[in-house]
């Protein structure tokens, strides 16, 4: 499956623009912020190889990343740990969506969002299940949101050495599960996560099943 340009581009034809696409990166891991971002591809140049960033591997992700920024208006939110423990994984990961939307240099007529949940927004909204992989727009905000948390978790790596952050960015590897047993959890890990809960002792090894 290659994504394309063609539900943008009926909608331009329609109605006109801008059009942004939306996706996140790091619902999943038990530690570290979840990244959004918001991308209006110019239709007129579009980089070469743009593609769900599931499907990229880093090399690539990060050679894409310069050329996206260099011809698209973006957008990016962050939603940091605190939020996420406060307010749940789902509406953090909706925030932040909100926050790369409202980051955008131009107000889009219409966001296009990968997965079937929309943030609240002033403009006109349409969840694509498995949008990354079918639509550019949404493609390009995953390799944005991808590269932007990435390299966020490098850098966390220096301040919380021993975890491995560096490559697991903060999913619930193996290395990371023995990280956490060795060091202990830190200001970065999310405490509303069950595998979080269980190593400081809030719940029971059934419980994070």
């Amino acid at each position: 499956m290659q994504a394309t340009f063609e539900l943008e581009t009926n909608e331009l034809q329609l109605a006109g623009g801008p059009i942004a696409g939306v996706d996140e990166a790091g619902r999943g891991p038990w530690a570290g912020p979840v990244v959004a971002a918001a991308v209006i591809l110019d239709p007129l140049n579009i980089p070469d190889g743009i593609a769900d960033s599931k499907a990229l591997d880093a090399e690539t992700r990060f050679f894409l990343f310069p050329r996206i920024l260099a011809t698209a208006q973006i957008g990016i939110g962050i939603a940091h740990v605190d939020r996420i423990d406060r307010d749940n994984i789902l509406q953090a990961t909706l925030w932040a969506m909100a926050e790369a939307v409202r980051q955008l240099p131009a107000t889009p007529r219409l966001v296009l969002i990968d997965g079937n949940k929309a943030p609240q927004l002033t403009c006109r909204t349409r969840t694509i299940v498995k949008g990354d992989a079918l639509c550019l727009s949404i493609a390009a905000a995953s390799i944005i949101a991808k590269v932007t948390r990435d390299r966020l978790m490098i850098e966390t790596a220096l301040a919380f050495p021993g975890y491995g952050f560096e490559r697991h960015k903060g999913y619930g590897t193996p290395e990371h599960q023995l990280a956490i047993k060795r060091l202990g959890v830190t200001s970065l890990h999310r405490r509303s996560f069950k595998p979080v809960q269980l190593a400081l002792g809030l719940g029971s090894p059934l419980a994070a099943t």
